[in-house]
């Protein structure tokens, strides 16, 4: 089995520990480790790097309940937009593979409103979790592009 096949087939949080094992394995004998990962795949943090960097920066507005590297998993605390206060949202982003890709993402959304003195849930429109994909995929490929110019 190539490497490659079997990169496929170890769950992220694993692939950073066995490419580790592997290079110190290496490191006994005159033969260079090599890879045949592609260069998009090969990160330290066990999802696609342009993926993760693009889900903090887009929700750096809101502050973070928890974020996970090697899981992918970005939440945030409630956030309420100070010009609406008896409205706040709660987000989590989950990255699903270390390719840059659309099927790599995904976003889920909670909404609440206030209603007599307590939070009450409140459906969120489908539109609302699109058009934030969207803009974490557009500023993924937007740093992928920056890093490749450079």
């Amino acid at each position: 089995m190539t490497p490659a096949k079997i990169a496929r087939s170890i769950p992220a949080r694993l692939l950073a520990a066995s490419a580790a094992l592997g290079l110190l394995a290496a490191c006994g004998g005159n033969e260079r480790p090599t890879s045949e990962l592609p260069s998009a795949q090969i990160n330290a943090i066990g999802v696609n790097a342009y993926l993760w960097r693009a889900a903090l920066e887009t929700l750096s507005f809101a502050p973070l309940a928890s974020a996970d590297s090697a899981g992918g998993v970005v939440v945030t605390d409630w956030y309420a937009n100070p010009s609406n206060p008896d409205e706040r949202v709660k987000l989590a982003i989950t990255i699903l593979d270390q390719q840059l890709r659309a099927d790599a993402l995904r976003v889920a959304a909670t909404r609440q409103v206030r209603q007599d003195g307590a939070w009450v849930e409140a459906p969120v429109q489908a539109a609302t979790v699109q058009k934030l994909e969207d803009i974490i995929l557009t500023k993924a490929r937007d740093l992928r592009r920056k890093a490749m110019s450079s």
